[in-house]
């Protein structure tokens, strides 16, 4: 849904007393940033300033600057050329998470330990027995996307395991994480979990898994007293277990598949059956975001401050029911 098509506030016109927001150009099509943009634009009202939300391909920076009180940038991408001019358009400038391109850098930031949600998102599925997890993980250069790249090749090299990675479109549509799990099983059919990265993407990889066979979930690998995760005296030791399929050894059809999402939101609670997921409660990530330039634009926040936004996994069928546990 277009931003505009809910009254939240969003300004129409720049003008005094207002901040801009800039968004990834996919962002109008993902739950994601629309919650966020909302949180955004609920805490700048708190201190009377309107939002103002910025075209994609964005503005000069220095005309931006010079009719807005300051500027929310988030998920900047370092390919995106819109973000050095807004970086350098003499306001005060909040970006939701790192920005790692070249220009200067913002007055402030608030950021998700994304290396940590990933590690979470791994360590669980991997206690749920899968010993082959793979990831559909989300090109570009934002920091979010780095960062989940990175992790998944520190983290197997840590634990022995090799996760397999598929790059994506950063806003993949169902569709597209389909097709690239489709792709992924048919080349390597031992793989027993599949993390999705982009927002709103999961149900993708439940309907490739529904094509092959795969049977979606935690209960298929569970002793006879409800557990799952480590099976002992394979390979010498305690390793991952419960997905009946090894590294040269296929999947057959109705083996197990978990799946999980990086990004919580709509399509995964309301998927069948649900995803377990990392929410990353874009509401009150946006919040923080304009709260902070307003603390900075109010003398309340020093200039270079960096908040950190938590995050919870949400564990549900997809590998297995539990209690929500949220992260330090």
């Amino acid at each position: 849904m277009p931003l505009g098509d809910r009254d939240v506030g969003l300004a129409g016109a720049l003008g005094e007393g207002a901040v801009g927001l800039h968004l990834p150009a996919t962002a109008t099509r993902l739950d994601y940033y629309m919650n966020l943009a909302f949180g955004a634009v609920e805490r700048a009202q708190e201190d009377g300033l309107d939002m103002v939300l910025l075209a994609p391909s964005g503005a000069a920076g220095g005309r931006i600057g010079s009719r807005v009180d300051g500027l929310l940038v988030i998920d900047p991408e370092a390919g995106d050329s819109a973000v050095p001019g807004l970086l350098d358009a003499g306001v005060p400038v909040v970006t939701g998470e790192r920005y790692l391109g070249p220009a200067s850098g913002p007055s402030g930031a608030v950021v998700c330990d994304n290396a940590a949600s990933l590690t979470a998102l791994l360590d669980h599925v991997t206690e749920r027995g899968a010993r082959r997890p793979a990831l559909l993980a989300p090109s570009g250069s934002s920091a979010w996307a780095t960062a989940l790249r990175a992790t998944a090749g520190s983290w197997g090299r840590a634990h022995g395991v090799t996760v397999t990675l598929r790059t994506v479109p950063f806003a993949s549509t169902p569709a597209e994480a389909e097709a690239a799990t489709r792709e992924l099983l048919a080349a390597d059919p031992a793989v027993d979990a599949v993390i999705c990265a982009p927002d709103g993407s999961a149900p993708g990889v439940l309907r490739a898994a529904a094509a092959l066979g795969r049977k979606v979930g935690g209960g298929g690998g569970s002793d006879g007293d409800g557990r799952s995760g480590w099976r002992e005296g394979s390979g010498g030791g305690g390793r991952p277990g419960g997905s009946g399929a090894t590294a040269g050894h296929p999947a057959r059809s109705g083996a197990r598949l978990l799946v999980a999402s990086c990004v919580d939101g709509t399509a995964t609670r309301g998927a069948a059956p649900p995803v377990t997921a990392v929410d990353l409660r874009p509401a009150a990530y946006g919040r923080a975001c304009a709260e902070l330039l307003c603390d900075i634009l109010a003398g309340r926040a020093a200039p270079d401050t960096v908040r950190h936004h938590a995050w919870s996994l949400e564990i549900r069928d997809s590998t297995g029911p539990s209690p929500a546990h949220e992260n330090p």
